[in-house]
């Protein structure tokens, strides 16, 4: 089966962000002089937006709780500082985007980061190829498993929901991909287990992002 485009997550499916944004939640943590957590730990909190991030590594009824919006404000300035210092694409990632793009299959990143981030990052990580568009959270964009973002990518590019390939490495993106009627991919060098994505919906599960080609009229030894 060949797909006529692709639409990746970010976080733990292009790029491996979670140092960065374990050490962006223990600073504040710190400062509040509250118990930091493991960085293994955070494959569990990240996925569901920033907002979700900071509630599930605050200790539950934490006054510091009843003041989200200024907790989230001092992740996105402690993130501002350091999103760069270990962020880096997975291996095989840009072998991947290289055989793509002589494809020409278009390319789009959904992700549940803040729209800045997901610009910052793309721009700088991943200026290489060409996505369009790159969608994160904002005033028009529901966070992700809602499957407006996925169908608005879907119109964006002018191709049926069906005829895509979406790639991601946690629950919430099996379940996005299901919703909006797309081909749901597992990466397992992501964030989260096996079981968890084909709990969630996967129907394929890939080790290797090179393992993507044959879906796009490739193979997967030479491509």
């Amino acid at each position: 089966m060949n797909f006529k485009a692709i639409i990746f997550d970010l976080d733990g499916t292009l790029l491996d962000t979670l140092q960065d944004l374990a050490l962006s939640v223990n600073a504040v943590l710190r400062e509040k002089g509250l118990a930091e957590h493991s960085i293994d730990a955070y494959r569990y909190f990240v996925g569901d937006g920033i907002e979700q991030l900071v509630l599930r590594a605050f200790p539950a009824g934490s006054e510091y709780l009843d003041q989200l919006p200024l907790l989230v404000d001092q992740v996105k300035a402690e993130y501002r500082r350091r999103w760069a210092d270990h962020t880096r694409p997975y291996p095989g990632i840009a072998e991947l985007l290289d055989f793509l793009e002589g494809r020409k299959i278009p390319k789009a990143i959904l992700t549940n980061k803040p729209q800045e981030f997901a610009l910052v990052t793309v721009n700088t990580l991943l200026s290489g190829w060409t996505f369009k568009p790159v969608l994160g959270v904002s005033s028009s964009i529901f966070p992700k498993p809602d499957p407006q973002g996925a169908l608005q990518v879907a119109g964006l590019l002018k191709q049926k929901p069906g005829d895509l390939l979406y790639l991601g490495d946690t629950d919430t993106d099996m379940k996005t991909a299901k919703a909006a009627g797309m081909f749901p991919v597992g990466a397992l060098w992501g964030f989260r287990p096996a079981e968890e994505l084909k709990k969630a919906g996967a129907v394929i599960l890939v080790e290797s992002p090179l393992e993507l080609r044959k879906y796009f009229g490739g193979d997967c030894d030479g491509g």
